[in-house]
């Protein structure tokens, strides 16, 4: 099969992918609000899990447990990089009624499910399909990290990769809030 180089379409064409390229572009930064402020309730959700549960998992249903959220997706390198840690902390904190969530944002369910077993994952996955999630927490770039207090608010919102220690320390603080 022969492939067609951009050189080779009509310049209106290539205006017209670009054009388009760019709307999906600003359209999906659109979407997301402004990220929670430390110490604001944290945006409710009730999102289906895929993997280490059944039903669904909502955070009104958490309120008095600490919570760590994971938003991640299974092509993102630096999500790959921290699952096997995220597993680890999930197992050593859970004893400190530490909740950890991971929420696959606008994958499919069974790559979610690929994902988590590919990592050996003991936390409950959840999908997030339409990106509302996500976007309600001002997710802009994978991974995010939201620890949540047992009050229900938002204890600290980063967005990137953080190493094991980074995330056992925001969990520390949350366990003696």
């Amino acid at each position: 099969m022969k492939t067609r180089s951009t050189k080779s379409l009509p310049a209106w064409a290539r205006r017209a992918a670009a054009a388009g390229v760019l709307v999906l572009v600003c359209g999906l930064t659109a979407y997301a609000a402004a990220p929670p402020q430390d110490g604001s309730p944290a945006p409710n959700f009730s999102l289906p899990l895929v993997a280490n549960g059944k039903g669904a998992v909502s955070l009104a249903q958490l309120k008095g447990h600490a919570v760590y959220i994971n938003f991640f997706a299974s092509w993102c390198q630096p999500c790959k990089a921290e699952a096997p840690s995220i597993g680890k902390i999930a197992h050593d904190f859970s004893k400190h009624n530490v909740v950890v969530i991971g929420i696959d944002e606008l994958e499919a369910n069974e790559q979610a499910k690929n994902f988590a077993t590919q990592y050996s994952l003991p936390y409950r996955i959840a999908v997030d399909s339409s990106g509302e999630v996500g976007g309600s927490y001002g997710l802009i770039g994978l991974p995010l990290h939201v620890f949540i207090a047992p009050d229900g608010t938002v204890a600290m919102h980063r967005e990137g990769e953080m190493s094991e220690a980074q995330i056992r320390a925001e969990l520390q603080k949350l366990i003696h809030y």
